[in-house]
């Protein structure tokens, strides 16, 4: 392996040095450039991976007949694949450099996305076919564990919080931003040199010619930009280590307590990005068999005066306050420290996916009734985003306070490995159980690490107080 890592450090890319905490040598405005380009590639990344989630809900609406099962493990699924190829992303950072990294992983975000939009300008594709998309999708998901640890080598401790809040905060906005731009790209009749359009048909609502490949094709232009950029501007810091010493962070016990954390925050976040539209759906839209009678233009709302809602007009709403939570709050824990905040993330989550609860059981008996457990759905859901938020910016100030500068790169990557399969956790949870139960499991997940965070890094005295 070391011959490897000397082979790919041969190149111009490579810095002879870099020490971030020396202010005399340290160069602000190589990190900081480093910091942007890599971000605008993780926002790709993000748009890449949750792009299944904004498509799948109304895959059915433009001619495809997949059950609800269905439709939830195809949402799931990028949860699962972005999971498992962190954990080979992971380990990229000192064995390919930051500029090799960031620009191959970009241009590998061009496949699934160019294939999302070919399969859903004609509604004829198997079902394997866009299970390997979603597979793909998780490539997106993937990078987040190489570019994280990346930059982290780019700045000094006391900024690694606000510097890493920004990027992952930033780049998490890639999940709103596919979420809010799909249902009005898709509307947009100019594009029609794009290819074919479909006929979307809703319960409920008149039938509509939509253009559903322009959700796909707008990206990839973008794609092929930041492909470039990055190869052509980034540096890559000598951090050197082979896949076997990086293995050396499972001996040490906050390597775990820390992955307990982030599924708490991220694993919430990102389970919810992909799962809030068809839940949305199945409980309170056409998916509810005792709201919708007939079909198409025939269709009748059961309770008298009740709209069914369109997920596509709120569910982008989730993950831009997650996001922007952890943009916001990440100055506030270079200042406060990490913990104390994910101490309130952790006693917020609890709180609020308790409160949820009770809207997951919608009363049928009236449109007010439906109504007034919609808004209370709703407002659940963006407390839970936001909380989430506040604890993925918390968490990554912790990680670079409790271990070393290159065992804190390895150990953001392996949290975000494990925490990234929250898509897929929430997807299996909400087709095995009911919603309910699976909130309750939340609920009891967050109160337990109340009682880590208090133990090992709140508390005065605290082991590894961060």
């Amino acid at each position: 392996m070391s011959t490897i890592v000397e082979k790919l450090q041969s190149g111009p890319e490579w810095l002879r040095s870099w020490d971030p905490e020396n202010e005399e040598t340290w160069d602000r405005r190589l990190a900081w450039q480093t910091l942007w380009i890599t971000t605008f590639s993780l926002t790709m990344c993000f748009v890449a991976w949750f792009l299944p989630s904004a498509i799948i809900p109304k895959l059915n609406a433009i001619g495809y007949s997949f059950t609800q099962q269905q439709l939830y493990w195809l949402a799931a699924v990028p949860g699962l694949s972005g999971g498992l190829m962190r954990l080979v992303w992971m380990v990229l950072p000192p064995i390919m450099g930051t500029r090799k990294m960031v620009a191959a992983t970009t241009l590998l975000l061009f496949f699934p996305v160019l294939g999302w939009g070919v399969r859903s300008m004609s509604p004829t594709a198997p079902y394997w076919e866009l299970l390997v998309l979603a597979l793909l999708a998780g490539i997106g998901g993937g990078a987040f564990s190489g570019f994280m640890p990346s930059t982290s080598y780019f700045f000094p401790r006391k900024m690694q919080g606000t510097a890493l809040g920004l990027q992952a905060g930033i780049g998490n906005f890639g999940v709103s931003l596919v979420q809010l731009l799909t249902p009005w790209l898709i509307g947009l009749g100019f594009l029609w040199w794009l290819g074919e359009s479909q006929m979307m048909k809703v319960p409920g609502k008149p039938d509509r010619e939509v253009w559903y490949q322009a959700a796909s094709f707008v990206w990839l232009p973008f794609i092929l930009i930041g492909t470039w950029i990055a190869w052509q501007y980034l540096k890559s810091v000598p951090v050197k280590a082979n896949i076997a010493q990086q293995f050396d962070i499972f001996r040490n016990q906050d390597t775990w307590w820390m992955t307990i954390l982030y599924i708490m925050t991220f694993g919430t976040f990102s389970g919810l990005s992909a799962q809030f539209g068809l839940l949305m759906i199945n409980l309170y839209g056409s998916g509810n068999a005792g709201i919708v009678q007939g079909s198409g233009a025939t269709a009748q709302i059961l309770v008298a005066g009740y709209a069914v809602p369109d997920p596509a007009a709120y569910v982008f709403l989730g993950p831009l306050v997650g996001a922007g939570a952890r943009v916001l709050f990440s100055p506030l824990t270079d200042r406060m420290g990490g913990a104390i905040w994910t101490l309130i993330s952790a006693v917020g989550l609890a709180g609020s996916i308790a409160w949820t609860i009770p809207a997951l059981t919608p009363d049928l008996t009236s449109a007010a009734t439906l109504q007034a457990g919609f808004n209370h759905f709703l407002w659940g859901m963006l407390l839970i985003f936001l909380f989430s938020g506040i604890g993925n910016a918390s968490t990554f100030k912790q990680m670079p306070m409790i271990f070393e500068r290159r065992q804190a790169g390895g150990v953001i990557g392996w949290t975000a490995a494990i925490a990234a399969f929250g898509p897929f956790l929430f997807g299996v949870g909400l087709t095995i159980m009911a919603p309910a139960t699976f909130y309750w499991i939340g609920v009891a997940w967050a109160v337990m690490c109340v009682a880590i965070t208090w133990w090992r890094y709140a508390r005065p005295g605290a082991p590894k107080k961060s």
